[in-house]
């Protein structure tokens, strides 16, 4: 029977995992990754997982579920999500559904209609050499030939979902734009985002960056290598991993390695601002625990949920 949902979201690094923590403690709460890095093993310091502390206090769920070869699509992901929501509901918790992987979330909260195709690892592999060669827009031009709806949502930038929305159309002769109809859940949810003023979250990205390259990262990726995950693997798509392959392969210093990491993380929070608006009427902001505990038991109270 499905029950509730509490959904904590916003940019990378505005402290999602931290407050989450507090507030699965406070309400007797388990935690549902909707971080689609996080979901790969051995990867942990370069995709900011919540610690090995933070996850002892509470349960956690969707975590290391896959390594940094395999794909991982957003149909995988709504079924293992739901999985994790009833294993929940059925001992009467509430899950915490926490991470700002957008598509994700929403996929979820808006219950995306989602073709289920297979990852086609040779054309992924031929597009993202077209790619690499030819450059993102003339990807997304071929996009936009079969599927301009798609291609007006996706940024040329970002290859991995071009490729993906090829990949679609490839498999089933169906524009993936026609496949994402959206509906709502079958739950009660309450949305909560994560307000961080503009400067402080850019202070914040940079010294996480710094943090995690003092922590390990470096070693992290030259381990990842030496057992043989190569540098295009899905998993090492994710922002860092690249531009510390660069550093071991003497392309960049550490010094640079760090700038760009920090370059390419300041511009996926900017992208995750998109997907959870200050003006989206579903989303409450607040800035600590004790707030959503507030609006949570509020509610409860009210009998509104």
């Amino acid at each position: 029977m499905p029950g509730r949902v509490i959904a904590i979201v916003g940019p990378t690094a505005s402290g999602k995992s931290a407050i989450a923590v507090e507030v699965a403690e406070a309400i007797g709460g388990e935690i549902v990754n909707a971080d689609s890095r996080q979901v790969y093993r051995r990867m942990d310091i370069g995709t900011a997982k919540p610690s090995l502390a933070e996850r002892a206090r509470v349960q956690h769920h969707l975590f290391d579920i896959i390594g940094p070869t395999e794909s991982y699509s957003l149909a995988l992901y709504r079924r293992d999500a739901r999985a994790a929501f009833e294993s929940c509901w059925e001992r009467r918790v509430t899950p915490l559904l926490v991470g700002g992987t957008g598509q994700y979330v929403w996929g979820l909260l808006e219950d995306w209609r989602v073709p289920e195709v297979a990852p086609n690892e040779s054309l992924r592999a031929e597009l993202a050499a077209f790619a690499a060669k030819a450059g993102s827009p003339a990807l997304h031009a071929r996009l936009a030939a079969v599927d301009p709806v798609a291609a007006g949502r996706i940024d040329a930038r970002n290859v991995r979902r071009v490729i993906r929305a090829i990949e679609v159309h490839a498999a089933t002769g169906v524009p993936i734009s026609k496949w994402q109809t959206k509906g709502g859940p079958d739950f009660a949810v309450q949305v909560f985002g994560i307000d961080v003023e503009p400067a402080d979250l850019l202070e914040r990205i940079d010294g996480r960056v710094v943090a995690m390259f003092e922590a390990g990262f470096v070693e992290e990726v030259e381990a990842l290598l030496a057992t043989g995950v190569p540098a295009s693997a899905p998993g090492m798509a994710s922002i860092g991993y690249s531009q510390v392959v660069r550093l071991l392969g003497g392309e960049v210093s550490r010094e640079e390695a760090i700038a760009l990491t920090q370059r390419a993380t300041r511009q996926l929070a900017r992208r995750q601002r998109q997907w959870f608006r200050k003006d989206d009427a579903r989303i409450i902001w607040v800035r600590t625990a004790g707030e959503i505990v507030a609006a949570v038991e509020g509610c409860e109270g009210s009998g509104a949920c």
